[in-house]
C-alpha cells in the first residue's frame, strides 16, 4: 500500500551484466563485485532495473542470486529485458527491439523462454530456435572454426535474427505473452527505427512502432512527437500506432565506468509503486507517469505543499503520522475510515475553515471537528510544509482566526459541495464557486491589478462595454435616420397631391385672364 500516493522514482530500463552475450566491457578480477558497487553507490539511486541481454536471461537470473544474497538493496523491482535484433536494417546495424517482462509470475523465466522457443531463423539449410542451445549450434554453424560453447553463443546472437511479423504473430497468439510482456524499441538511427528513412521502410516502421508500447529514447523531440505535442496529434498517433507511448532511456552500459550512467543524466522517472503495474500505467498515460531527465518533473513550489501531517495528542488516531505528496488528488478509503476526519483536519492546519465554521451549533455545523468537539479537546495538528516550515493547530478551533492566520488552502466541506449540487437553481455560492475557479485560472501577471473577480471582469469587459456603447449609439443614430426617411417618404404622396392641386389653380388663372382683370378693379376699387 502507497500511504502518500505515487511518486516519481528512478528506474532503469536498459542495462547489460557482466557476462553479457555481446559487447562486454566488464572486466577485472571481480567484475560482478564492482558491477554491484557501482549500483549501489548511484545518486540518485535506481529503485526499479531492467537487466538486459540478448536473446537469454542468464545475466538477469545471476542479479537475482545476488538480490537475494543481500545486494542491491535500494532496488525494490527486478526484472528481465531480452534484447532482440530483427531481420530489418537500421542506419549502423539492425534495428532492436526488447521484451520487458514482468516478474509478477513466479515462473515468468521458463514462460518467457518458452515464448523464445517460438522465434526462428532460417540458415546453413537448417531451423534454429531462439534458445542458448540452438545459438550455440548456430555459432558454430556460422564459423566451423569455433569449438568453445561462450564463443559459439557469441558468434550465433550476431547471426540470429528475428523476424518482425513472426514475433509479432507468436505474441499475438499468447495470452501470457500480451499479460506478462511490454514491447519497446529502440528509437534512434544507428539500430533503432528513426534509422529508417528511406520511402520503402515507411510502412514496416510504423508497423514496428505500432507493435511496441515503450519507445527507448530520450530526446525532448522524440518526447514530444509520442505525446501529440510535435506535428502528429493525439488522434493521429491513436490511428497510426495504437496511441501515445512513453519514451524511456537506459545507460546501456556494457562496462563498469558507465553503468547506470546515460549520458547527460537522462535518467528515465516514473510515477507510481515498485511494481511492474506502474510501468503499464506509463503506457496508458505516457505523459502523466513517465519522464526523461536529471530530475523528475516539477511540481508545486515546495513551500505551497504539505509534505506530512501529524496528530498530535490525540489517542484516538489510529495513523497519527501521514506522509502526503505534492500531487495528491484524492483521500480514498472505506467508509468511516476517517476521510472527512483528514480533509478537515488539514483544513484546520491550514486556517481555511470559516470562523462560521468554527462558530456554528455542534449539530448544525458543516465541520467534523466542530460536531466532535467535545471528544477532541487537546488534540493538536501539525503539517509540514515542503519548504521546510510547520503549522500547528488546535483541533478544537481555539486558536482559530488569530491575526496572524491566513487560508493557505481553500476548503470545500462536502456539506458545501452537496449544499452547491442540490440547489434548486444558480445559488450566490455557486457562482462564487465558478467567479474563484476562472479568476485563479489566470496568473498574476494577467489579472491586471485585479484583487477579486469583480475587478477582474471589469478590466476585461471595459473595452467591449465601451465598443457596445459605441456600437449602440451607431445603430440609434441609424435608427433615428431611417426613420427620418421613413416620414419623409410617408408625405411624398400628400405633397403630390397637393401639387397637382397648385398646378391646377394656375393652369386655370392663365386659361381666364379676364378674372385676373376684374379682380385687379375690385381690389383698387376696395383700396380707394
Amino acid at each position: 500500500m502507497i500511504t502518500s500516493g505515487s511518486l516519481w522514482r528512478r528506474w532503469e530500463p536498459h542495462i547489460h551484466a557482466p557476462g553479457t552475450i555481446l559487447n562486454n566491457q566488464f572486466k577485472g578480477d571481480d567484475p560482478w563485485g564492482e558491477y554491484l558497487t557501482a549500483l549501489e553507490g548511484l545518486t540518485p539511486i535506481i529503485e526499479a532495473m531492467a537487466v538486459t541481454d540478448y536473446y537469454v536471461t542468464d545475466a538477469y537470473e545471476e542479479v537475482l542470486k545476488y538480490k537475494k544474497d543481500g545486494r542491491l538493496p535500494d532496488v525494490k523491482l527486478l526484472f528481465p529485458n531480452v534484447e532482440l535484433r530483427l531481420d530489418v536494417a537500421a542506419k549502423s546495424g539492425f534495428v532492436n527491439i526488447h521484451l520487458l517482462v514482468s516478474p509478477e509470475d513466479s515462473e515468468h523465466v521458463t514462460q518467457l523462454q518458452r515464448i523464445l522457443t517460438r522465434l526462428k531463423f532460417q540458415a546453413h539449410g537448417d531451423r534454429f530456435d531462439c534458445t542458448r542451445s540452438e545459438l550455440i549450434r548456430l555459432g558454430k554453424k556460422a564459423d566451423p572454426s569455433i569449438t568453445d560453447d561462450l564463443s559459439a553463443l557469441r558468434c550465433g546472437a550476431t547471426q540470429f535474427k528475428v523476424n518482425f511479423n513472426e514475433l509479432r504473430e507468436v505474441y499475438n497468439q499468447s495470452d501470457w505473452a500480451k499479460e506478462n510482456i511490454l514491447v519497446a524499441v529502440a528509437g534512434g538511427t544507428g539500430d533503432g527505427t528513426s534509422g529508417l528513412r528511406q520511402a520503402a521502410d515507411t510502412t514496416i516502421r510504423q508497423e514496428i512502432e505500432k507493435f511496441s508500447h515503450i519507445i527507448f529514447a530520450s530526446n525532448s523531440a522524440q518526447r514530444e512527437f509520442w505525446l501529440g505535442q510535435r506535428n502528429v496529434t493525439v488522434e493521429k498517433l491513436r490511428e497510426r500506432y495504437n496511441g501515445c507511448k512513453p519514451c524511456l532511456h537506459g545507460s546501456d552500459s556494457h562496462a563498469t565506468d558507465t553503468v547506470g550512467q546515460p549520458v547527460e543524466n537522462r535518467f528515465s522517472w516514473i510515477k507510481g509503486s515498485l511494481e511492474f503495474d506502474a510501468l503499464r500505467q506509463a503506457c496508458i498515460d505516457p505523459e502523466g507517469r513517465a519522464f526523461v531527465g536529471s530530475e523528475p518533473p516539477p511540481s508545486a513550489m515546495p513551500s505551497q505543499v504539505i509534505s506530512h501531517v501529524s496528530i498530535a495528542h490525540a489517542t484516538w488516531a489510529q495513523t497519527p503520522e501521514i506522509p502526503l505528496n505534492s500531487g495528491l488528488v484524492a483521500i480514498i478509503g472505506a467508509r468511516g475510515s476517517g476521510k472527512t476526519a483528514l480533509a478537515d483536519m488539514i483544513a484546520a492546519g491550514c486556517d481555511s475553515i470559516s470562523a462560521t465554521a468554527w462558530n456554528a451549533n455542534e449539530n448544525t455545523s458543516p465541520s467534523f471537528l466542530v460536531r466532535a468537539r467535545a471528544l477532541i479537546r487537546g488534540g493538536e495538528v501539525n503539517l509540514s510544509w515542503g519548504g521546510g516550515s510547520v503549522t500547528t493547530r488546535a483541533l478544537d478551533g481555539r486558536d482559530a482566526d488569530g491575526h496572524t492566520s491566513f487560508p493557505r488552502a481553500r476548503y470545500l466541506s462536502q456539506q458545501f459541495v452537496e449544499e452547491l449540487c442540490s440547489s434548486s437553481g444558480v445559488s450566490d455560492g455557486l457562482i462564487e464557486e465558478i467567479e474563484r475557479v476562472i479568476l485563479e485560472a489566470h496568473p498574476l501577471d494577467e489579472r491586471d491589478g485585479a484583487i477579486d473577480f469583480a475587478e477582474f471582469r471589469e478590466h476585461r469587459t471595459s473595452r467591449f462595454r465601451q465598443a457596445r456603447d459605441r456600437e449602440a449609439e451607431a445603430i440609434s443614430d441609424l435608427s433615428n435616420r431611417i426613420a427620418t426617411e421613413l416620414e419623409k417618404e410617408s408625405m411624398v404622396t400628400t405633397l403630390s397631391t397637393q401639387v397637382t392641386q397648385k398646378r391646377k389653380l394656375i393652369n386655370r388663372a392663365v386659361a381666364r385672364p379676364e378674372c385676373n382683370t376684374v379682380i385687379e378693379l375690385k381690389q383698387e376699387h376696395h383700396a380707394a
